[in-house]
């Protein structure tokens, strides 16, 4: 990430951590079991509040996120806390350096069937996978499996609601609240 010149992250069950408010972290880590110690709570939102440096970072790197609807609708920490994280979708969603998109549930194609993942490119032009799952972690390095999920990428994104269209998806949802 913080070499990255482009990343692209796609998700199924929770909002990246590089897009979380701070009360969205505290609920995502509150809910961990067996429960995290309040120290290790502090350190991993320390740490994730600092990786959001990557916004405002020059030269600008190119953001793109898709998440699937059902990220958007859990209620993870209560409804203040969604309400939050939502008008932070919206506000981040709007620079011009981030792609934010919304795959809805009733598409009925999804080349993401296979669950979340990220690919970062360097401005060396090398490219990384990472997949995470179950407290594991894999950063793949061989240019071919990033290669071909930078292509399904691709797919996705083309599958996805287009960005205003999915600002526009997420103030519906902020109204339902």
């Amino acid at each position: 990430e913080k070499q990255a010149m482009e990343l692209l992250s796609y998700d199924t069950h929770v909002v990246k951590g590089l897009l979380q408010t701070e009360e969205y972290m505290r609920a995502l880590l509150d809910m961990r079991r067996p429960p995290l110690d309040p120290e290790t709570v502090e350190q991993r939102v320390t740490a994730r509040l600092a990786r959001q440096d990557i916004f405002d970072r020059r030269p600008t790197p190119l953001l793109s996120f898709i998440m699937d609807e059902s990220v958007l609708r859990h209620r993870y920490g209560g409804e203040s806390v969604l309400r939050g994280q939502l008008e932070h979708l919206l506000l981040v969603g709007q620079r011009r350096n981030v792609e934010l998109q919304i795959m809805p549930t009733d598409c009925e194609d999804n080349a993401g069937v296979n669950g979340p993942f990220t690919v970062v490119m360097r401005r060396d032009g090398k490219m990384f996978l990472y997949v995470e799952a179950q407290s594991t972690s894999k950063l793949e390095t061989d240019p071919e499996q990033a290669g071909l999920a930078s292509a399904r990428y691709g797919i996705i994104r083309a599958q996805a609601l287009n960005p205003r269209k999915s600002l526009e998806f997420i103030e519906e949802l902020l109204g339902e609240l």
